[in-house]
Protein backbone atom coordinates (compact mmCIF):
# COMPACT_ATOMS: atom_id res chain seq x y z
CA UNK A 1 0.00 0.00 0.00
CA UNK A 2 2.82 2.41 0.81
CA UNK A 3 4.30 1.85 -2.67
CA UNK A 4 0.93 2.72 -4.24
CA UNK A 5 0.86 5.98 -2.30
CA UNK A 6 4.47 6.70 -3.30
CA UNK A 7 3.74 6.04 -6.96
CA UNK A 8 0.74 8.37 -6.93
CA UNK A 9 2.51 11.09 -4.97
CA UNK A 10 5.67 11.08 -7.05
CA UNK A 11 8.66 11.13 -4.72
CA UNK A 12 10.12 11.78 -1.32
CA UNK A 13 11.48 15.28 -0.90
CA UNK A 14 14.16 16.16 1.61
CA UNK A 15 12.86 19.24 3.39
CA UNK A 16 15.06 22.25 4.17
CA UNK A 17 14.62 21.84 7.93
CA UNK A 18 15.32 19.10 10.42
CA UNK A 19 13.21 17.32 12.96
CA UNK A 20 13.97 16.33 16.51
CA UNK A 21 17.62 15.71 17.26
CA UNK A 22 18.60 17.10 13.85
CA UNK A 23 17.12 14.18 11.92
CA UNK A 24 16.17 14.82 8.28
CA UNK A 25 12.54 15.48 7.39
CA UNK A 26 10.89 14.22 4.21
CA UNK A 27 7.54 14.67 2.54
CA UNK A 28 5.94 12.33 0.05
CA UNK A 29 4.86 14.68 -2.72
CA UNK A 30 4.27 15.34 -6.39
CA UNK A 31 6.01 18.69 -5.87
CA UNK A 32 2.90 20.86 -6.03
CA UNK A 33 1.36 20.48 -2.58
CA UNK A 34 1.30 22.99 0.28
CA UNK A 35 4.29 21.49 2.09
CA UNK A 36 6.36 21.66 -1.11
CA UNK A 37 5.38 25.30 -1.58
CA UNK A 38 6.37 26.11 2.02
CA UNK A 39 9.66 24.24 1.51
CA UNK A 40 10.33 26.20 -1.70
CA UNK A 41 9.72 29.49 0.13
CA UNK A 42 11.87 28.36 3.06
CA UNK A 43 14.72 27.45 0.69
CA UNK A 44 14.45 30.84 -0.99
CA UNK A 45 14.73 32.63 2.37
CA UNK A 46 17.67 30.46 3.44
CA UNK A 47 19.55 31.14 0.19
CA UNK A 48 18.87 34.88 0.47
CA UNK A 49 20.15 34.91 4.04
CA UNK A 50 23.27 33.00 2.95
CA UNK A 51 23.96 35.64 0.31
CA UNK A 52 23.57 38.44 2.85
CA UNK A 53 25.86 36.62 5.28
CA UNK A 54 28.53 36.25 2.60
CA UNK A 55 28.35 39.99 1.87
CA UNK A 56 28.66 40.71 5.60
CA UNK A 57 31.62 38.30 5.87
CA UNK A 58 33.36 40.09 2.99
CA UNK A 59 33.00 43.38 4.87
CA UNK A 60 34.19 41.94 8.19
CA UNK A 61 37.17 40.17 6.66
CA UNK A 62 38.41 43.32 4.97
CA UNK A 63 41.96 44.01 6.16
CA UNK A 64 40.90 47.34 7.69
CA UNK A 65 37.89 46.03 9.64
CA UNK A 66 39.77 45.27 12.86
CA UNK A 67 37.76 42.11 13.51
CA UNK A 68 38.71 40.40 16.76
CA UNK A 69 38.74 36.72 17.73
CA UNK A 70 35.25 36.82 19.28
CA UNK A 71 33.71 38.38 16.17
CA UNK A 72 35.65 36.01 13.94
CA UNK A 73 34.39 33.00 15.91
CA UNK A 74 30.81 34.27 15.69
CA UNK A 75 31.17 34.81 11.93
CA UNK A 76 32.64 31.33 11.43
CA UNK A 77 29.75 29.82 13.41
CA UNK A 78 27.12 31.62 11.31
CA UNK A 79 28.90 30.71 8.07
CA UNK A 80 29.01 27.06 9.17
CA UNK A 81 25.27 27.08 9.92
CA UNK A 82 24.54 28.71 6.57
CA UNK A 83 26.73 26.28 4.66
CA UNK A 84 24.96 23.36 6.33
CA UNK A 85 21.56 24.73 5.21
CA UNK A 86 22.75 25.41 1.66
CA UNK A 87 24.22 21.90 1.48
CA UNK A 88 20.82 20.44 2.50
CA UNK A 89 19.11 22.46 -0.24
CA UNK A 90 21.66 21.25 -2.80
CA UNK A 91 21.16 17.63 -1.72
CA UNK A 92 17.39 17.97 -1.95
CA UNK A 93 17.51 19.55 -5.40
CA UNK A 94 20.04 17.01 -6.62
CA UNK A 95 17.82 14.12 -5.52
CA UNK A 96 14.85 15.66 -7.31
CA UNK A 97 16.86 16.28 -10.48
CA UNK A 98 18.20 12.70 -10.59
CA UNK A 99 14.82 11.07 -9.92
CA UNK A 100 13.51 9.06 -12.87
CA UNK A 101 10.26 10.39 -14.32
CA UNK A 102 7.35 8.95 -12.36
CA UNK A 103 9.69 7.17 -9.96
CA UNK A 104 10.46 7.57 -6.31
CA UNK A 105 13.75 8.78 -4.91
CA UNK A 106 15.57 6.69 -2.36
CA UNK A 107 15.77 8.03 1.12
Amino acid sequence: MTEDIAARAGHYRLLPWTGEEGKPCYVLTDGTGPVSRVADAFESVQLGMAEQLLDHADDLLDEDSGIGPVELHFLASRLTESLRLVKRIAESRSRRAMRPAGGTADL
